[in-house]
Formats: structure tokens, sequence, C-alpha cells
């Protein structure tokens, strides 16, 4: 997983409220378990004007020109603003791997669904958590600014506005440290490694039955 730390990143808006996870990757690209590959596929019934399979080349597909994201101003950017009950839904990790491989490492808004919220720090990508009445304000800056950009401090639990202007988060200490080290599941247990080469070992001597040992 990659580590996220201070990021600087171009601002892009998802202004409606409660975006499910079957929006953010619809149900037919969930047959992929690669974790890579789903960028073209975020938000796809909203970027395309037509229906998407998986397989296709979506290159050649038409897109929608009123949706935000497929406004130029947009392309390369990092951090999305959410409205209330962002990621509701089902339960699909694809979501917030969609985001990560679309380029997204912050999602901000005023609240977040527990699952989505779960998955975005076990795949890198930071959820932040604002007051509904600062998110109205980043959302009208980045309306009124092309190119707005946020810079994010993990560490600090910072963002810091174009004018200088710095707001603080609240992050969990356990995953604020998992994401700062790039820590996912598997790699909070391959810090046991040795440990756990050594219990297997322990393990054949006291009991070798269980390893098909006479």
């Amino acid at each position: 997983m990659k580590k996220f730390e201070v990021l600087n990143g171009l601002v892009a808006p998802m202004d409606r409220p409660n975006v499910d996870t079957d929006a953010i990757i619809p149900k037919q690209y969930l047959k992929s378990v690669k974790r890579t590959g789903f960028g073209p596929n975020l938000f796809d019934d909203w970027r395309y004007l037509e229906p998407g399979e998986p397989g296709q080349d979506h290159s050649r597909r038409k897109l929608n020109p009123d949706f935000v994201l497929n406004q130029p101003r947009y392309s390369g950017a990092q951090i999305l603003l959410g409205r209330e009950n962002f990621g509701c839904g089902s339960s699909r990790e694809h979501a917030v791997w969609a985001l990560e491989d679309a380029g997204f490492r912050a999602v901000m808004a005023p609240g977040f669904a527990d699952i989505f919220f779960s998955n975005c720090f076990k795949n890198g990508v930071l959820p932040i958590v604002l007051d509904a009445g600062v998110m109205d304000r980043l959302f009208a800056e980045t309306s009124a600014n092309e190119g707005y950009r946020l810079k994010v401090d993990l560490d600090a639990q910072t963002i810091t506005l174009p004018s200088d202007e710095v707001i603080g988060f609240e992050v969990d200490t356990f995953r604020k440290h998992c994401l700062l080290n790039g820590l996912d599941d598997i790699g909070l247990t391959l810090q046991h490694a040795d440990d756990i080469r050594a219990y297997e070992v322990r393990r054949r001597t006291e009991v070798p039955w269980l390893f098909g040992a006479v």
C-alpha cells in the first residue's frame, strides 16, 4: 500500500449527497480482484453516455460533457470533495480501488459510510471528515478558482488552503500510523514474519502429527 504523508493536490467537487458505491464503481466491474485497472470506470454510469462492460475499450466510449470530472479543469485531481454519507450502499472494496486507481488520494466530506471509511485507510486513501460549513466553503472556492489546490499533511493533521489558512482535522491514531507507513492488514502481519516463522518451527517440533509426521 502507498504511504500517505503530504499531498499537494488539485481538488475536484462531487456535489451530491449519498453517493453510493454502485455509483462509484458499478456492479459489472466487480468480477476482477486485481485492485488495479478500475480508474476508467470510476463513476462509470455518470461519466459515459452509454453502458459499459468489463474488457471493452473505454477510450472509445462517449463521455458525458455534463459530468463534473469530465471537465478539463479537473483532470489529474487528487482530492475529491463530497457531501454527506459518501460511500454508502454495498461494502465493495472496489469503490476505493477505483478512486485510488483514478489518482485520488484523499476524499473530504461531512460524513462517510462506515465500511467505505474503513476501506479507504486499508487502501491508501485518506478520508477526512469536515464540518458541513467548511465543506460548503471548499466547494465554493473550488468552483470559483480553476486550478484550486489544497495541501494535506497527515502527520500534522492539517489542510492548508491557497490563502495559507490552516484547517485541522481528526484521525484515529492507529489508522494514521498505518497510512503514514503504508501498512495494510497484510503489511501489519508481515511486520511479525520472524515471530510467525519461529512459531511454525516450534509447532512442528511440539505437535509433528499435525503436519503429517509420525
